[in-house]
């Protein structure tokens, strides 16, 4: 525990060391202001709720978590680092969860940033504060989903253009499997059930139900067992560079 705090918190910190954790932070909130404002049309909807806040949120994440997570392995593996960390008393499992955690906290920040937007929607009506604080959370674990698949793909390149590439289209994958016109291809000739299952795998179906107010258990277990699989795989892919 004590290692994994220790990387944890030098992963952090280390955001906020260049001006990169800033300029994300800049561009996130701007994006939310103008897709909330503008593209989602938040006045002409005469509602007070933030809906048309949360529901880019799948699409901003698409590209900016990659830009997040495709430094956490790559930058390590490109500088050599990643030897020193190897031969140091920490766990590879440590080593992942920790910089996962670290960027996951940093995403949270972020996030918890945009406070304003709700104290608006506050100021202007009675919006169910109930279901925009689900919606955040909903917002949370599947930025989780999206870093715990960017921090395996970085391990597998030193390049962070590679990763974050690679990590779009994956993630991108994983939101259009519930789009309609990729479950209408199927809705000819596949059974229900595999239909079904192919708009389980989605993003969109899962976090859409939590933005409805609506907290079900399986949705918290598909986020977890994401995040936990893609993990997983990621200290596969260290322990396997480190075997080599």
């Amino acid at each position: 525990m004590n290692t994994l705090l220790a990387i944890f918190k030098r992963e952090f910190t280390s955001y906020f060391v260049t001006p990169v954790a800033y300029v994300f932070i800049v561009i996130f909130l701007f994006m939310t202001g103008i897709f909330t404002f503008y593209l989602g049309a938040f006045y002409e909807s005469n509602q007070a709720d933030l809906q048309p806040f949360f529901r880019f949120h799948p699409w901003l994440y698409l590209f900016l978590i990659p830009a997040i997570s495709m430094r956490l392995w790559s930058d390590e593996r490109k500088s050599g680092s990643i030897e020193l960390l190897m031969t140091l008393p920490v766990s590879i499992t440590d080593a992942v969860v920790g910089k996962f955690l670290a960027a996951w906290l940093f995403t949270a920040v972020t996030l918890l940033l945009t406070f304003p937007m709700w104290i608006t929607v506050n100021y202007l009506g009675e919006p169910d504060n109930t279901v925009i604080l689900a919606s955040y959370l909903g917002s949370l674990i599947m930025a989780g989903g999206f870093l715990s698949i960017g921090s395996c793909i970085s391990a597998f390149t030193k390049s962070q253009v590679i990763a974050f590439v690679i990590s779009v289209v994956i993630s991108f994958m994983f939101i259009l499997s519930g789009f309609p016109m990729v479950l209408d291809f199927f809705q000819g000739w596949a059974p229900q059930a595999l239909i079904d299952a192919i708009a389980s795998f989605s993003f969109l179906t899962h976090f859409t139900s939590i933005t409805k107010g609506v907290i079900d258990i399986r949705d918290i277990i598909y986020f977890t067992a994401l995040i936990c699989f893609w993990l997983y795989i990621n200290v596969v892919v260290i322990e396997t560079k480190k075997a080599s």
